[in-house]
């Protein structure tokens, strides 16, 4: 088992990381805090552009910013070719799936019941305007999505089958490489929504047989806001037509005919941010520096050692499931609405999240949720922090 950062190491990646000195964060499922190297690389691309203009900025930096694509791919195990950088999870995921091939009237999509809701809303609008269907994936008796569930559901109208890895509303990691197995069985293009994933697990797409994962820079990996990552596998990728293109994905050849680029960046557009690339690069190699199997280490110790005193406390109900869990924490306290706790803890400077029924919609409705609190760690976060949020949640339990 690995073994997880030392504290002195925290404390050095504490030291270097802004942020730990102004707020007691608790949030890094929404966007963890940046180092200050990673703020420094966004700030010297800004600078290259305003001395030498934007353009120029950019060819002379091509190198930087492209390191954020080599480097993806060795934090996925992918080929550089199989990498697109995107501006964030969502429009990754959905640029994928919108240059799937059209659907057709009784078209089935299989969800696991944790989908991510921007994706719902993408798949059910498509869905719905060509007399497609979604339908929910059964979860086991932990809460996971069921495998065995899901192949006894396949037939020839199953044109995707789509899983949220780590939800957003709780702990639980669902089994991706046990869904892959079943969905390559069976030739069934298999979709990942990894948000979560990317920065916190070690990800390995060729073990877990997914056909598109799609990463956010800002969570776990720690990198700008504004960036993300998306794998497809090369195989996969001749089934993909972009709903739009650009001089970028398709540039035009001597004939004026559009010719889409070989590898992910047909799934790419000319406009984006360099500097953010930049940030994303140096985010990506601090984390494949730290090593990932330590870094899921640490995050998991945090989290349990938070998720065991949670549960002590009085009034407390964590809300987590799964046999194996991440760093996002679901609780509620009884008597009070999360969002006001969110706010209660705000004011004493102590950041969580507070998630309602539009970000996972099946399992909260399945699970009779309408909001939870969400206390999301990071391999930054120290024994001092817990503790203060566990103070905090204590004091706000006693005056109840």
């Amino acid at each position: 088992m690995p073994a997880p950062l030392t504290p002195s190491a925290v404390d050095k990646l504490r030291a270097l990381t802004p942020g730990t000195r102004s707020t007691v964060h608790f949030n890094h499922a929404g966007a963890s805090l940046p180092s200050a190297a990673t703020l420094q690389a966004v700030h010297a691309h800004l600078e290259r552009e305003a001395a030498q203009g934007p353009m120029e900025a950019g060819v002379a930096s091509r190198e930087l910013t492209e390191s954020a694509r080599a480097l993806a791919a060795q934090l996925l195990n992918a080929q550089v070719g199989e990498i697109a950088l995107t501006t964030g999870n969502s429009s990754g995921w959905g640029a994928a799936f919108a240059a799937l091939p059209a659907w057709r009237p009784g078209d089935r999509i299989l969800v696991g019941r944790h989908e991510w809701g921007g994706n719902l809303a993408c798949m059910r609008l498509h869905a719905q305007r060509a007399g497609a269907v979604l339908e929910t994936i059964p979860s086991d008796d932990s809460g996971c999505v069921d495998a065995e569930a899901l192949e006894a559901m396949l037939d020839d109208r199953v044109r995707l089958i789509a899983l949220t890895w780590l939800p957003a509303n709780g702990g639980l990691i669902n089994p991706a490489a046990a869904i892959g197995r079943v969905a390559r069985k069976h030739a069934i293009p298999y979709f990942i929504d990894a948000a979560q994933a990317v920065g916190q697990l070690p990800i390995d797409v060729a073990q877990i047989g997914c056909d598109v994962l799609s990463g956010a820079g800002r969570k776990a990996l720690r990198g700008p806001r504004g960036t993300g990552l998306l794998y497809v596998r090369r195989e996969f990728l001749d089934q993909l037509t972009p709903a739009f293109v650009d001089t970028h994905s398709a540039p035009l050849d001597t004939d004026g005919e559009p010719v889409l680029r070989p590898d992910a960046t047909r799934l790419e557009s000319a406009e984006n941010s360099l500097a953010l690339r930049c940030g994303l690069a140096n985010a990506l190699r601090e984390a494949l520096d730290l090593g990932l199997d330590a870094i899921r280490a640490s995050i998991d110790a945090n989290a349990q050692a938070l998720r065991t005193e949670l549960a002590a406390i009085p009034g407390v109900d964590v809300l987590d499931q799964g046999r194996e869990r991440s760093g996002l924490i679901a609780f509620n306290l009884a008597g009070h609405d999360a969002a006001v706790v969110q706010r209660k803890l705000a004011a004493q400077g102590i950041v969580i999240g507070s998630n309602g029924v539009p970000y996972t919609p099946l399992d909260m409705e399945a699970r009779g949720l309408t909001r939870i609190a969400r206390a999301s760690v990071s391999y930054l976060t120290s024994a001092g922090e817990i503790d203060r949020l566990l103070d905090a949640l204590r004091k706000i339990a006693d005056l109840s």
